[in-house]
Order: structure tokens, then C-alpha cells, then sequence
């Protein structure tokens, strides 16, 4: 009987990109604006998220072969799709995977009128936004020309029945971003509003962090995925690469 699930489902967040280095600066100067002249989808990775796409590649690549992802699914964001290049690089997929494969379901919540802003900012130049936010809260808040969470969950539900389709019972690995990690939780584990936000206020998701789920076929009716570890960032440490937590650069409107 098919699993109806990828056997192994590995999601990574992107390697530091220079969008968190100039949010962090902006926000330890007390600035309303994050100085960064690319497009959102035009971010590169930092040096130090470079170093870190590769070690996680490095670990990766010393599981034997027939271990390793078998498919790379990957936002087209610029600092994704550099991390998903180092993981390959690095030897991290089976020898007989496939090119990356581009997925714009998989990119970065859109944040619309704040984009580029700093929480001050938003208070500042949108303090209606900053209130219907306070209100609302960020799972149903939308910004105008933007998304709430629940936008970037629909569609990912999407991309979770295309994967199923396509790489059932198959070693698929995700390379995306915080919001699209949580979101995708939200999905696989069936949760709630209150359970998801609980898990997001425990603390940002470490640059190329891994999130781990495992083919069960003793959950529910048919098998389903489990969780088997969230925020893993030993292949970091393993590899010599520093851990970082910067949340993305739009993290006030995330």
C-alpha cells in the first residue's frame, strides 16, 4: 500500500542571509528602515550562512547514500536556493537525486506596505497596521499587498499534496524559510492557532536548522508523519559553522 507520505521529510531554513545581519543592526541602533538595497527574493546568504549551508551539507553527506534526500524542494528566494547549491555541493544528496526543483509556494511570507521596516517603523509610519497586528495577531493579520500566515498556509497545503503525489514514500528535503517552517508544522502536526504561536514565541529557528519528520504508518488511519526533531543545529557545531538565530529581516510584520 503506498505511504501516501515521503518516507523521510527534512525542512531546512536558509543559511543567514545579509537580510537578518542588516535587521539585526537596524534594530540594535534603533533604526525604523533595515538598510538593504535587494529585493526580499533577491537576498544573498551571508559569509557565515555560506559556511553553514555547506557544513550542513558535510553532514549530509556522511549518512551512506541510500540515506540521503532523494529530493530537493526549494523556495526561489536567492538565499534558499544558494543554501540548497552548497547542501549539493557538499555531496549532502543521494548520488542518483535530481536537480533542485523550484517551488514558489515554498518563499517567504509577503509583507506588503512593511516590508523593510523595523517594529519602531511600523509603529511609526503604519500605526494602524501596528494595531489591527496587535489585535488580530500574526496568524490572521494580512498587511496590505501582503500575507498573513494563514495566506502562506493555504498555499502550502498545495505544495505538501503535490509532494505526496509526486515523491510518495521518496527522501524529500525542503530548503525555505522560518515562516514556511512553522507554517508547514502547523500542517504536518494537525495544530492549532494557540500551539503553533506557542512554539514560535519559544525562540527564532536557527539558520539551516533542521526539522525532521519520519513515515509512520501506525499514525492515523493510512500512516502519517512524525515528528522526529525540531531545530536541530548539530551539523553546525559539528562542522565548525557558527549557530545563528537572526530572525529575517521582516521579522516585525512576520
Amino acid at each position: 500500500m503506498p505511504h501516501r507520505w515521503p518516507a523521510q521529510l527534512w525542512i531546512v531554513r536558509h543559511g543567514e542571509s545579509a537580510g537578518n545581519v542588516a535587521r539585526e543592526q537596524a534594530m540594535a541602533s534603533g533604526l525604523t528602515h533595515i538598510d538593504i538595497a535587494d529585493r526580499d527574493v533577491d537576498v544573498a546568504l551571508s559569509a557565515r550562512g555560506e559556511q553553514q549551508a555547506t557544513a550542513l551539507g558535510q553532514w549530509f553527506a556522511e549518512m551512506p547514500a541510500d540515506e540521503r534526500p532523494q529530493v530537493l524542494l526549494v523556495s526561489p528566494y536567492r538565499r534558499a536556493q544558494r543554501t540548497a547549491e552548497l547542501i549539493q555541493a557538499a555531496g549532502g544528496m543521494d548520488p542518483k537525486a535530481e536537480g533542485l526543483v523550484l517551488d514558489e509556494r515554498l518563499r517567504e511570507k509577503e509583507f506588503g506596505v512593511l516590508d523593510r521596516l523595523t517594529t519602531a517603523g511600523i509603529a511609526e509610519f503604519h500605526p494602524d497596521q501596528y494595531e489591527f497586528r496587535r489585535l488580530l495577531g500574526k496568524f490572521y493579520h494580512r498587511p496590505p499587498a501582503g500575507e498573513s500566515w494563514c495566506d502562506v498556509i493555504l498555499r502550502l497545503r498545495s505544495a505538501v499534496d503535490t509532494m505526496c503525489l509526486h515523491h510518495d514514500g521518496c527522501r524529500v528535503l525542503i530548503v525555505a524559510h522560518q515562516v514556511v517552517v512553522m507554517c508547514l508544522r502547523y500542517l504536518l502536526e494537525n495544530m492549532t492557532e494557540e500551539e503553533i504561536l506557542a512554539i514560535d514565541r519559544s525562540g527564532d529557528l536557527a539558520n539551516c536548522s533542521v526539522t525532521e519528520y519520519r513515515f509512520d504508518p501506525d499514525k492515523g488511519r493510512h500512516g502519517a508523519l512524525a515528528l522526529h526533531r525540531y531545530n536541530f543545529v548539530a551539523p553546525m557545531t559539528e562542522g565548525g559553522a557558527p549557530v545563528t538565530s537572526e530572525p529575517d529581516a521582516n521579522v516585525a510584520a512576520r
